[in-house]
């Protein structure tokens, strides 16, 4: 996209429609509604953001849900595999839409099982990208390749070596993109992070973070997949392995073909701030050493628990657990006191701190009040988003490196800088996995 995207948007006028336009002037009084010129609140529609959304499952619909309602936006397509799920999403934003209009009619969203449709299409400015985790990297790489602004959820991939690659191509290619680790955009989280960094609790000693366990699942007989999912779609790059009739919903989560479990899928989220309060975690390299309870049965092959901890070359503290070791969310301590956050609230000790003002000669950390919003006005300013691509990928990437201390079951040493582990050629093949054919990055 362009940098001015008012002069983008009015050139995609096509020759066909302008002549139509001209002929009805000429024809009769043409009298132009105030939300065309953006009168009356409203945005003209060469300004606002035209949208696809690739995966209409959970995540993708609160994201449609939310964002049918902004003025700034024109939600245009939808894509998923199982088709009740793209239809309810289009029944939904077709529904709002004739909300808006006299006639109390709109029918303008397309649906579509094969998201490089929606990708080919030159009228889609941005996509949201609400997919499982093992297609993360591929549907954010081909939509920023393809011109499109991305708000991809996380995990922002499988492994690391996609993550790798799905950064140098969205700055390769010059999109706005913002993960959805939408703790960013919350003020107290922002404040955490800005009081372990500005030293408000003394020097830094150890950061704990707790999110919730993951579960196991029962056996499932292979059987044929329904006639309303397109299941080799569905599979895209992972591992081909029968359909049965669990795999194809919330429970892709705790299967490792598909997802590296909740130690990644929810710990990216207090992962993030983790680093985002405790940039040191990041400078250098980490010794890491964990263990884990796997499931012994049934279809689950993720983590259950797990405890991890590394330490940084100075000696700073970094303690992952689930939350049955750690109470759910991120807590900085220092020598002089901690702060807790989570999105049940802030604490602290002591409980002072939470009255703390910054001085303008503090680090003030990147202020968002709203992480769809924030991403809607860097599409139209080019700026930098609250969570970058970077950001998402360095979270992501600390689980997965926590993931793998815990199934190899010893200490390991990783290298930021390489993103590598030092002297460990078993360690370092975890990091890759192949893509099925034909997908490839």
């Amino acid at each position: 996209m362009n940098k001015n995207m008012s002069i983008e948007r009015r050139e995609r006028i096509s020759r066909r429609r302008f002549i139509a336009a001209a002929a009805t002037t000429a024809a009769a009084p043409y009298i132009i509604p105030s939300s065309a010129l953006g009168k009356a609140g409203t945005v003209a529609p060469s300004n606002r953001i035209n949208m696809g959304f690739i995966g209409t499952g959970g995540r993708g619909t609160s994201h449609l849900r939310s964002l049918v309602g902004s003025r700034e936006t024109q939600l245009m397509a939808v894509c998923d595999p199982q088709k009740p799920k793209r239809e309810g999403a289009k029944r939904h934003i077709e529904n709002a839409y004739a909300k808006q209009k006299a006639a109390g009619t709109y029918k303008g969203c397309e649906a579509y099982s094969d998201f490089r449709e929606l990708i080919a299409r030159d009228d889609i400015d941005a996509v949201v990208v609400a997919s499982p985790e093992y297609w993360h990297a591929l549907h954010m790489s081909m939509a920023a390749k393809a011109g499109k602004d991305v708000y991809g959820e996380k995990a922002l991939s499988l492994t690391i070596d996609q993550g790798r690659a799905l950064v140098d191509t969205v700055r390769r290619y010059g999109r706005v993109f913002q993960v959805g680790t939408q703790q960013r955009s919350g003020r107290n989280f922002r404040f955490a992070c800005e009081l372990a960094r500005n030293g408000y609790i003394g020097k830094l000693s150890k950061v704990e973070v707790g999110v919730p366990g993951g579960r196991s699942l029962p056996n499932a007989e292979p059987c044929d997949p329904p006639p309303d999912l397109d299941y080799d779609m569905w599979l895209g790059p992972a591992p081909y392995t029968p359909y049965n009739k669990l795999k194809c919903s919330f429970n892709w989560y705790f299967i490792f073909d598909y997802c590296v479990g909740w130690i990644q899928s929810w710990g990216v989220h207090h992962c993030d701030i983790a680093l985002w309060g405790a940039p040191s975690l990041m400078a250098s390299t980490v010794k890491v050493s964990g263990t884990a309870v796997f499931p012994t049965d049934g279809i689950a092959d993720t983590s259950i628990s797990w405890k991890t901890r590394f330490f940084t070359p100075d000696g700073l503290e970094y303690s992952f657990t689930d939350n049955r070791v750690h109470k759910q969310g991120c807590k900085f301590i220092g020598d002089k006191g901690w702060v807790h956050v989570n999105r049940g609230g802030i604490r602290a000790e002591p409980a002072s701190l939470l009255t703390t003002k910054l001085t303008p000669n503090d680090e003030h950390l990147y202020e968002s009040k709203g992480h769809h919003q924030n991403f809607l006005e860097c599409v139209k300013s080019r700026g930098e988003t609250a969570a970058p691509v970077e950001a998402g990928h360095a979270a992501t990437s600390i689980s997965i490196v926590a993931d793998i201390a815990t199934r190899l079951g010893r200490e390991l040493t990783w290298d930021w800088k390489t993103e590598t582990f030092i002297n460990d050629d078993q360690a370092n093949q975890m990091l890759r996995r192949p893509m099925r054919s034909p997908w490839c990055l």
